[in-house]
């Protein structure tokens, strides 16, 4: 079986107080040993710009004596019902790809599934985690794109209080 195809162990869950489903977080098969060692945060979408990224973190955790990989992605807002029915699904299929990478590399990761603004949360789950770092991809805009759109990479390398690994 392709191992984006085996569905990862639903290891929690958060619900706002309204009782909206905001946050799942899903873990490798087998999970991390230790989740808190050395945490290091991924940001992750569908892109090739996080691909790449996963592939460099990958890379650098193979070489580390203990390193936990968590993976981030972030959906835009859903309601109540649509978020109880696609925010898993969605998040799975985004991410297929690399979780694949790693899993065929042996690395153990946690997935952390969020909903909002995708700097403002990659930033809180590096807080939440104590993450020593952040990797993530890089879309490279050119100067015209760059002055009328802010990249979710230079939000969140300006407003990180450690370090932030931005990979072309």
């Amino acid at each position: 079986m392709n191992p984006a195809q085996v569905i990862p162990a639903l290891a929690g869950s958060e619900r706002d107080s309204d009782g909206r489903l905001v946050k799942l977080i899903f873990d490798s098969t087998p999970p991390l040993k230790a989740p808190d060692v050395n945490p290091w945060l991924v940001a992750v979408d569908r892109s090739d710009n996080a691909l790449r990224a996963i592939a460099h973190a990958a890379g650098q955790a193979a070489e580390m004596n203990a390193c936990a990989l968590h993976l981030v992605h972030v959906q835009p807002w859903l309601s109540k019902e649509a978020a109880e029915a696609e925010l898993g699904h969605r998040a799975l299929e985004a991410t297929a790809q690399a979780r694949a990478l790693l899993d065929t590399k042996g690395l153990p990761w946690r997935l952390h599934v969020a909903m909002g603004d995708p700097a403002e949360r990659i930033l809180e789950q590096a807080v939440r985690l104590h993450a020593i770092g952040i990797v993530m991809g890089n879309r490279s805009l050119n100067t015209v794109e760059s002055m009328l759109l802010v990249s979710v990479a230079h939000k969140v390398m300006h407003l990180a209080r450690l370090p932030v690994m931005v990979v072309p």
